[in-house]
């Protein structure tokens, strides 16, 4: 056959020469595992958390002792979020005193109630958000009849959620919009907003100056603008995007603090500092896969394709593919682009594992339960960590249907990159080309048929960060085990967070 081949001995030197790194990062590991876990619990200590229904709407009610006088504050998340991302706000506000509801919107996270697909109408998927809203902000004052005052804290695609909730009540105090964008907005109402977004979102950033500047025409980004009984701020937290915004100090600060104003309250507390401990602890967990993960016994090597292959075996399959889906409906499973992404992934993959094979490449065989211990790890361990603390990653029941179906193009998909990457043997360089290849093949989808696959769009950096944190675990899994158990395990993970990460629309 072609290509390049390397013997076990020269990809695995002298399992003795590595015992003490891998010793070393294990027990760094652990550490750093305990250290986050402990530091997480304590942003959490002192803290009642409550999972309570509101009718169907999984929510949580975040309390310390003597808060039932307090404001309440309804936190709700942006698109394809969930509770869990809005911990650190959450927490940080529960800590200074006040009562915090936080829910899961129809379709997403916990929800089993999907959205409506009228996505464009306001009458349609927004009303349906609204119309919740106003349901948990009513189940939040009956539970807290002596609240002292509410107020509404969301993200990104909430905060027009709850703009228009608030215009339709009488009884919100204050609100702040995270990465904030709604057309409801004039200059009466809301009468009290905080608008906070990153320094990496200028289009969000200008809105929200536009809202300030509807009452005081020369207000400028970091004041407070003041007509009448109207009070309005805009601020910009440094070096952070779309999702750091949420755990950023300024923003927890900002967010209290405008809070503490408009119920004439005062906090001394500190923030939750929820980001770098979650970074810690879900770092640490990679960092034990690579100890873990080098126990296992040399069963496969791959074979290495040769410049040409690779390129070959990326270019065929990326300009293919788009190609042959741009005229055909794939509107088949009820998660938003899932179908499609499936689909995609599966004959890409198809192709690509003809490309090899036609060049001369085949899969070696190798043990399966390698993939099972990958899985695992992957969902079991850091996906349940990251669902704990930083975003929704367990399904219900209703979902598993749609992870089956998605794996179905996962699968094959992940077998082929492994052929092509040679299960992590083919060096760095060689696998960025072929990971990036995919991405511009969904770029291309998108950009053939932007408005039904614009959402697309959203999905490249989930994906991205599979490839980085995924795909380095599987990396080393391929390289003791072979491309046919790093491929199964990432395909089955793959298809996992597809299916938990995106809304549930209904059929």
């Amino acid at each position: 056959m072609s290509g390049e081949t390397s013997t076990a001995q020269r990809i695995h030197p002298a399992e003795r020469r590595w015992f003490g790194a891998r010793l070393f990062v294990a027990i760094v590991a652990v550490i750093g595992i305990g250290v986050a876990l402990t530091m997480l619990w304590r942003e959490s200590a002192g803290i009642e958390t409550s999972e309570i229904s509101v009718g169907i709407t999984p929510a949580t009610l975040y309390t310390t002792p003597g808060a039932e006088t307090a404001p309440l504050v309804v936190v709700a998340h942006g698109f394809a979020g969930s509770r869990q991302f809005m911990q650190a706000i959450s927490l940080t506000l529960a800590r200074s005193g006040y009562s915090v509801l936080a829910f899961d919107f129809a379709g997403h996270g916990r929800n089993t109630v999907p959205l409506l697909r009228d996505i464009a109408s306001i009458d349609g998927t927004t009303r349906q958000l609204v119309n919740e809203t106003h349901r948990a902000i009513d189940a939040g004052l009956t539970r807290h009849p002596q609240a002292g005052g509410l107020a509404l804290v969301g993200h990104s695609m909430a905060t027009d959620v709850l703009m228009r909730a608030l215009v339709e009540r009488e009884d919100v105090r204050a609100m702040v919009g995270i990465s904030m964008f709604s057309q409801v907005v004039t200059a009466m109402k809301p009468e009290r907003l905080l608008m906070i977004s990153g320094q990496w979102e200028p289009g969000l950033r200008s809105a929200s100056i536009e809202n300030l500047q509807m009452v005081a025409e020369s207000a400028k980004e970091g004041q407070t603008a003041q007509s009448g009984e109207v009070i309005r701020r805009a601020v910009f937290a440094p070096r952070v995007e779309h999702v750091g915004v949420l755990y950023s100090s300024t923003t927890l600060t900002e967010t209290r603090d405008w809070l503490d104003a408009a119920f004439d309250r005062s906090s001394d507390t500190r923030i939750a500092r929820h980001g770098p401990w979650v970074a810690l602890l879900l770092g640490s967990i990679v960092a034990l896969a690579w100890p873990l993960f080098s126990m296992l016994p040399v069963r496969s090597i791959a074979q290495v394709p040769t410049w040409r292959a690779t390129l070959l075996a990326c270019a065929i399959p990326s300009l293919v593919t788009p190609l042959v889906l741009w005229p055909i409906e794939t509107d088949l499973l009820p998660v938003l682009i899932a179908d499609y992404l499936a689909v995609h992934l599966g004959l890409y993959g198809i192709l690509q594992c003809a490309v090899l094979f036609w060049l001369g490449y085949r899969l070696p065989p190798g043990p399966l339960w390698p993939a099972l211990f990958l899985a695992f790890w992957g969902i079991g361990v850091f996906g349940l960590a990251l669902d704990t603390f930083g975003a929704s990653f367990m399904p219900h029941s209703g979902r598993l249907a749609i992870i089956g179906a998605v794996a179905l193009g996962a699968i094959p998909f992940m077998l082929s990159d492994a052929m092509a990457t040679a299960a992590g043997h083919a060096g760095f360089l060689r696998t960025v080309v072929v990971r990036f290849s995919f991405l511009a093949s969904l770029g291309l989808a998108v950009a053939l048929d932007f408005d039904n696959l614009f959402f697309l769009i959203m999905i490249l950096p989930i994906i991205l960060l599979f490839f980085v944190i995924y795909g380095t675990m599987g990396g080393w899994v391929g390289r003791r085990s072979g491309p046919l158990a790093s491929g199964i395990g990432l395909g089955v993970i793959l298809a996992w967070a597809i299916g938990v990460s995106f809304p549930l629309f209904a059929a």
